[in-house]
């Protein structure tokens, strides 16, 4: 049996914990979040509210012209819930002049445009609001590289990254995000209908399941087999996982020099504390 269970309470104090650190170290106290409406985004602004207190945080929501207005309304819900301070930025005047310049544009280029805007977004909060931005991508989508370079994946610190997307349920209903949000179909919300495991041909309990094998328990791809996995689909998973891991990297630099960045200068990031 595969038991992706955690210790709620554990998790909880850690992660708020790695959110204070993480902030104060490089002289920060405030954070900035991209609030969706979704699970993920929720979980991430409930763990600053608790780590460095509601006033702290900035919940942003972006919506575009096809958003849901479910999106805007449970959204609404966190913000309600947590006590975080917030704001609306609509995207569409950002988004809709690049898109139209192609009338037969497929929806996952709209899709990219429409979260790259939305980091701009971000990214000019958090210079105004004078805190960091917070990751909401969780360890399934990270590892199957559900996400957009320079958008929703962009950030300063994630919270949620080393959680799966069952994982990221169990926390979310320990801290009390609400049951719509948790409820509700995955789905990025890019375009009408839009759902994340539509898109991925797959569920995210099934790809929670194997990506655990694989992953942390150093499965090889035929071991998932004769442990009960479709081969087509660890097949699927693996070939999305090893496509995707420049994703999960910083841009890989040509080496001239005896002291390459990300090659022979390692220093840690809390190097200077």
């Amino acid at each position: 049996m595969i038991e992706l269970s955690i210790n709620t309470d554990l998790a909880r104090k850690i992660l708020t914990g790695f959110i204070r650190s993480e902030l104060t170290r490089v002289g920060f106290s405030r954070a900035v979040i991209g609030l969706s409406g979704g699970i993920d985004s929720a979980l991430s602004c409930a763990l600053a509210a608790e780590a460095i207190g509601p006033g702290n945080v900035l919940a942003v929501r972006m919506p575009y012209e096809t958003s849901s207005p479910d999106s805007l309304e449970h959204a609404q819900l966190v913000i309600d819930r947590f006590g975080v301070q917030s704001l609306t930025v609509p995207i569409t005047e950002m988004a809709a002049p690049l898109i139209a310049r192609e009338p037969e544009m497929p929806n996952t280029r709209k899709g990219n445009i429409m979260a790259r805007c939305r980091m701009i977004v971000l990214y000019d909060q958090s210079e105004a609001f004078g805190g960091l931005v917070v990751g909401t991508s969780n360890k399934t989508e990270i590892l199957l590289g559900y996400s957009t370079l320079y958008g929703d994946s962009a950030c300063a610190i994630n919270p949620i990254g080393d959680l799966y997307k069952a994982q990221v349920r169990q926390l979310a209903r320990a801290m009390g995000v609400p049951e719509a949000v948790i409820a509700k179909p995955p789905s990025a919300d890019l375009w009408t209908g839009q759902t994340d495991e539509g898109e991925l041909g797959f569920t995210y309990d099934e790809a929670d399941r194997l990506l655990y094998l694989l992953v942390d328990q150093r499965y090889r791809p035929q071991e998932c087999v004769e442990a009960g996995f479709d081969e087509a689909f660890v097949r699927t998973v693996v070939a999305r996982v090893r496509r995707n891991q420049f994703k999960r990297m910083l841009p890989p630099i040509a080496k001239l020099s005896n002291r390459t960045v990300g090659y022979d200068f390692l220093y840690l990031r809390d190097w200077g504390t």
